[in-house]
């Protein structure tokens, strides 16, 4: 499983980052620790799933994580996350 995470700011990407997962642990698992990786690498806090988000993600397999998913403030206006391939 491949996964695509964006930073953006103002309409511009400020960073990126792609998680490559190829081990055994189910999809769902997988996304779970993608979405740690990424919000390692970016310093900032773990995102808070919402339904709107996880309708989203299962609906179009991207999702939006904007201010409102995150107990702390982020400097961003959102972190997108998209499935580019998966096993």
């Amino acid at each position: 499983m491949r996964i695509w995470f964006k930073v953006w700011k103002e309409n511009r990407m400020l960073n990126d980052m792609v998680v490559e997962d190829n081990s055994e642990e189910t999809r769902t698992h997988k996304i779970f620790n993608a979405v740690d990786k990424a919000s390692y690498e970016f310093d900032t806090s773990k995102p808070v799933w919402l339904d709107s988000t996880i309708r989203e993600f299962k609906r179009h397999g991207k999702a939006r994580f904007t201010q409102d998913n995150f107990v702390d403030s982020v400097d961003f206006d959102y972190l997108e996350i998209h499935v580019l391939e998966e096993d």
